[in-house]
């Protein structure tokens, strides 16, 4: 058994933990801060990412929208200094319907997220040919906001790939993706420059004297005095939330995404983000039909299924993989590994997704094999984070990032680091930590909090 210092031990090394590091010891010039997990660095859910990133976000108030404002802002800082190491693009995300009752919706939500601070909406009409197409590679020069595109030929023209069907679309533009195994590492590369050290091993307890973190036990007994703790556990945040006797607020979804093989060329290479916000019944034949009513765990593929399936092109040009998903059922889960995913989910991703691409439709009968991963949304009931200081002196929390880790990461570990070194706190601060669940006004306004469709 050993005994050593630090000024700050953090626990997990996903995306999120990795930028409290790099905040701590590069901006901030903390030293002696320690980063503790089992598993190699952004291994356990942050490289099963989708990897997007998007300012819109609905309401209540701003502060959702301004984290992901200066969490873009940071990302492209980033860009810029390493070249684009990140392979950053603004392709954007294209919320596509065949309901003409849902332009009402797409019209609403556009002019709530302009309000919030995502950007102006622009609308394109019968006739109105104004609309400009996103620059399939890199991040600067395009416009904010959003494009609410009604003119079925200019929809054609631009997404002939779409359903003929498709009565309108909306273009959310302060939206991409990039290499969130690239981003993690750049942030560890230049946190571990500044004296970060990371030990691969795993946090059995923390002690606490006098409601004060005083030391980290480590597997095989070693023990980290400190008296500054960051649980940025991921999944696994309850659990050690627990150690410090805090229950923390928060549940776990298993989400899966499709890894698949479009040797057809089916989705262009320059596509943006697709998203089918119809709920839709499949249509089975009538021999998939009686064969899926034999059983419960099958049975509910004939019900209507939920809106959001979506897809996005993987690689270059000289790439053909698309990523493929739809959350039809997340329910509340323990995590647990391995990672068990739905035997039907690809048939089912690939006949929800043919309905917003009919092309898609040549791989129903002679699929290439696709690959199937994915990882743990961590949640809080309104799906906001965690991010802040803990009932117990000392202790910091940073998670509850479930279906946005890659994209809020930056400004999360900048918004925690201000919060540990003291630092001046944004205006949305408030809105992310624990003890706002002790607020009667806050738990009021849960009782009437929407589903807002969040991917």
């Amino acid at each position: 058994m050993g005994q050593s210092t630090a000024n700050v031990v953090i626990c997990g090394a996903g995306i999120a933990g990795i930028s409290v590091a790099y905040h701590l010891a590069v901006r901030h010039g903390v030293q002696e801060v320690v980063l503790v997990d089992e598993r190699a660095p952004l291994t356990l859910t942050s490289d099963k990412s989708t990897e997007c990133y998007r300012n819109w976000w609905p309401g209540p108030g701003t502060a959702m929208v301004d984290l992901m404002n200066r969490s873009i802002d940071l990302l492209e800082d980033l860009a810029e200094e390493s070249g684009n190491a990140l392979h950053m693009n603004r392709r954007g995300y294209l919320y596509a319907t065949a309901d003409p009752g849902k332009i009402t919706i797409l019209r609403g939500a556009a002019q709530e997220s302009a309000a919030l601070g995502a950007g102006p909406v622009r609308h394109h009409p019968l006739g109105n040919r104004s609309y400009r197409s996103p620059t399939p590679q890199g991040y600067t020069g395009e416009p904010t906001g959003a494009d609410l595109i009604l003119d079925p030929a200019l929809i054609r023209h631009h997404f002939p790939y779409l359903s003929p069907r498709t009565v309108a679309v909306l273009h959310a533009r302060r939206c991409g993706w990039l290499s969130a195994q690239q981003l993690g590492m750049y942030l560890l590369e230049r946190a571990r420059e500044r004296g970060v050290r990371f030990l691969s091993t795993r946090v059995e307890g923390i002690e606490v004297t006098n409601s004060r973190v005083r030391a980290v036990r480590l597997r095989g007994g070693d023990t980290v005095a400190t008296d500054c703790f960051v649980n940025a556990a991921g999944p696994l945040l309850k659990e050690v939330g627990a150690m410090l006797d805090v229950d923390l607020p928060i549940f776990s979804e298993l989400h899966a995404k499709v890894i698949f093989r479009d040797e057809r060329g089916v989705v262009p290479r320059d596509a943006p983000l697709l998203i089918w916000i119809d709920p839709q019944v499949l249509p089975w034949s009538e021999e998939e039909h009686v064969l899926l009513a034999q059983s419960d765990a099958t049975r509910r593929f004939l019900q209507e299924l939920p809106s959001g399936v979506h897809a996005r092109p993987e690689g270059g040009p000289d790439s053909n993989i698309l990523l493929m998903l739809w959350p039809y059922h997340t329910p509340p889960v323990v995590p647990t590994w391995p990672l068990q995913f739905d035997p039907y989910y690809f048939e089912i991703v690939l006949q929800g997704l043919a309905s917003m691409i009919p092309g898609l439709r040549v791989y129903l009968d002679r699929t290439p094999r696709p690959v199937i991963d994915g990882g743990y949304y961590t949640k809080t009931r309104e799906n906001r984070p965690l991010i802040g200081p803990l009932p117990v002196r000392g202790a910091y929390v940073i998670g509850a990032l479930g279906g946005f880790g890659v994209m809020a990461a930056c400004a999360a570990g900048e918004l925690l680091a201000a919060h540990l070194t003291g630092g001046s706190l944004p205006s949305y601060a408030p809105a992310f930590l624990l003890e706002r669940y002790c607020d009667p006004a806050y738990q009021g306004l849960l009782e009437t909090w929407e589903d807002s469709g969040q991917l």
